[in-house]
Order: structure tokens, then sequence, then C-alpha cells
């Protein structure tokens, strides 16, 4: 419904280097090593934690000195917190883990200034912690991080300059240190001394990270997806992105609901695939299946609802629309969100081409008392002088 806040900051995933030359490109771990993070990474994308854990354990107790095992480890406390929506029960977990490996990193930078391995993970680390102070809103660390994360990659890439792994960073700070200012003016002094970055470029690195990074691949092309969808609203992209990413990993529902979003943003051709997982997505938030919390059970009540009004099967769409604006009373802690608000301008104009004129109009005069969205309230002043339809 909204453009969701996405950070202006770098970050990395799983890359493993060695240093022992200046112009050293990354090089995988022992196999063993390498295989055991090729697995852990599917499990987090597959959400499989306890897999996932346990296969950063063992590189842990391989490599106890180098960063990649307890950086990953923290990547499903991040996952968590990103499928967790409603607590803040792993924050605490994410950030020790997270400074462990900043902390472990600057031990060996103390040793050797261009260890770029420490140098890798340690702006990987302050690009994740600078995106989880942006989802609590805590704007100042954001953008000290973000600084931070900059200059650290900024190092890497005269370490080991074209490699595509880095590039998942500088696409992700050339995009969005462009991107979020336009949207979000209030940033404007947070970002008025960072360098420079442009947005094209941006998007050519995030390709090139998304098809030929080792480790990076799958993150590359979920920030690609996000920017598509949220920023550049290039919905055929984003389609092809979203099928990628939840055929590969099914039991994501980060990477299902996206695609549900695209298939609903891409033309009637695609409204019955996406009607068809959006019923799809509601059953698993009703058998509780993991991620598959209340917000998207609001998602999939308002989409399953507008795709049953756009086939004017009228009755059955109040259904769904009434069902999801009381789930909107539930989770909706700052006033209505926008699919409240929608839903309810959505019912007010069923109401109006069954007849039902009164309570039409009193859909649409709940709607000026509530947050403007997408034009919602123009809409609803409209539709109390001329019912919808005529």
């Amino acid at each position: 419904m909204k453009k969701k806040f996405f950070i202006i900051i770098i970050f990395s995933f799983g890359i493993f280097i060695t240093s022992t030359k200046i112009q050293a490109q990354w090089a995988v771990m022992h196999t063993v090593a390498d295989s055991l993070i090729q697995k852990g990474s599917y499990y987090i994308y597959n959400i499989e934690f306890d897999s996932a854990s346990a296969c950063f354990k063992q590189v842990i107790d391989m490599y106890p000195e180098h960063p990649a095992g307890y950086f990953l480890d923290a990547m499903v406390e991040w996952w968590k917190i990103r499928l967790f929506r409603e607590t803040e029960k792993y924050d605490k977990v994410f950030l020790k883990k997270i400074d462990k490996v900043i902390d472990l990193c600057e031990k060996r930078l103390d040793s050797n200034i261009v260890d770029i391995t420490a140098l890798f993970f340690q702006g990987g680390a302050y690009g994740y912690r600078g995106r989880f102070h942006a989802i609590r809103q805590n704007y100042l660390n954001v953008a000290n991080d973000g600084r931070k994360g900059y200059e650290i990659l900024t190092e890497c890439w005269k370490l080991a300059p074209g490699n595509h792994d880095i590039q998942l960073g500088t696409g992700l700070y050339n995009y969005f240190v462009v991107a979020f200012p336009e949207d979000y003016p209030a940033l404007k002094p947070l970002t008025a001394f960072f360098p420079k970055g442009d947005k094209r470029i941006g998007i050519l690195q995030l390709r090139s990270a998304a098809k030929y990074a080792r480790y990076a691949s799958v993150e590359a092309k979920e920030v690609l997806l996000q920017i598509y969808y949220q920023f550049e609203e290039n919905y055929p992209d984003a389609l092809l992105m979203a099928e990628e990413l939840a055929f590969a990993y099914p039991r994501n529902p980060f990477f299902q609901r996206y695609l549900a979003r695209a298939y609903t943003t891409n033309g009637w051709e695609y409204q019955e695939k996406s009607e068809e997982l959006w019923r799809e997505i509601l059953k698993k938030c009703i058998k509780r299946e993991i991620g598959y919390d209340r917000l998207t059970s609001r998602e999939a009540l308002y989409y399953v609802g507008l795709a049953l009004m756009r086939r004017q099967d009228y009755e059955n769409a109040l259904k769904y629309l009434y069902k999801c604006d009381e789930a909107c009373r539930s989770v909706d802690k700052d006033g209505p969100s926008g699919f409240m608000v929608k839903a309810n301008l959505y019912i007010g104009r069923i109401l109006d081409l069954q007849g039902k004129r009164k309570y039409a109009i009193k859909q649409y005069e709940k709607l000026l008392k509530w947050k403007d969205y997408d034009g919602s309230q123009e809409s609803a002043r409209k539709y109390i002088q001329k019912p919808y339809g005529n």
C-alpha cells in the first residue's frame, strides 16, 4: 500500500576473503566451510533457522577467529526480526551478535589495517545494524552507521576492485542515497555530507551482483525486487525477480508476498494467479506457519476482497473487506493503515453499487476523519456528492 522505509546503507552477505596481498580478490574458505555457508544461506532464505544456525556454528568452531561464522549467525536473527514484525524480542540478540562481529574485525584491523576480510565483514555489520535502526526509526544511528559502512566499503573496493560481491554494497549506496531524500525530504540533512550517488549506476551494480556474485546474489535480487516494485514501479521486472525468489525459497513469506503483489499489479492476465496466491497465503496465516503473521493476513484479506470485487462478486467481496477492516483494528497501532482506509473505501463503493446509498455515505464520511491514502478523501467527498458507478 505504502512505500516501506528501506535503508540508505550498504550491507554484505557471507563473503569470505584472503588478505595476504593488497590486491587480493575474494577466496572461499576450506571447501567444507564453503559448503556449510552455501547450505546455511539456503536455510536462512527458506526460513529453516535451526538448520542454518547449526551450519554456522560449525563454521565458527572451524574458524573461531574468522568473522564469517559470527556474521552469518547474526543474519539468522536479522531474518527473524524481518519476519516477526509484531515483536522486538530478537533485537538484543541481534545487536549483541552484530557488535561481536564489529569487535572481532576491529581486533584484526589493529594488527593489519588492510585486512580486507575484517574490513568487509565490519562494513557488512555496520550496514545491517543500520538497517535495524531504520526499522526501529532511530534515524541518527542510521546515518552514523551508513557513513561508517560507506567508508569501509570504499577501502574494500580499492583493495579488490571489480568484485561482484562488493557491488551489492556500492549499488545499494548509489541508489538509495539519492532515492530516499527524494521520497523523504526530512532525510536530506542527514545525507547532505554523504558522497553523491547515482540511481542508474546503482541499479546496474545491483544487477551485476545479482547475476555474478558468489555469495551476495540473493541479497542483490531481494534489493532489486524492492527497488523495482516500491521505488521504480517497474512491475514487469519486479514480477520476474519475485518469481525467481519465491520459487527458489517456497517457505519464505517475504518472497511470497512480493510475488502476490507483483501478480496483482501486472494487469488482468495475472489476476487469477493473484487471487489464488493470496488465498494460499491466507491459508498459511490461518495455519500459523512461520512468518505468516497478522499483518500478512490483513494484506491477504484485502487483496482477495479486491479480486472478488473486480469479478463483481460483491457479497463475498464484502465479507473479505469487512474481515480486513477487523484485522486492521487489531494491528494498526498508529491509526488506520492504508489497508484499512482503502478497504473501507471499497466497501462504500460496493454498497453504492448495491443501491445501499445510506450505508455507503456512512463509509465515505468515516474516511474523511482518517488519514488520506492515495486520494481517499477526495474520492470520499466525490462519492458523497454522487454515488459511485453513476
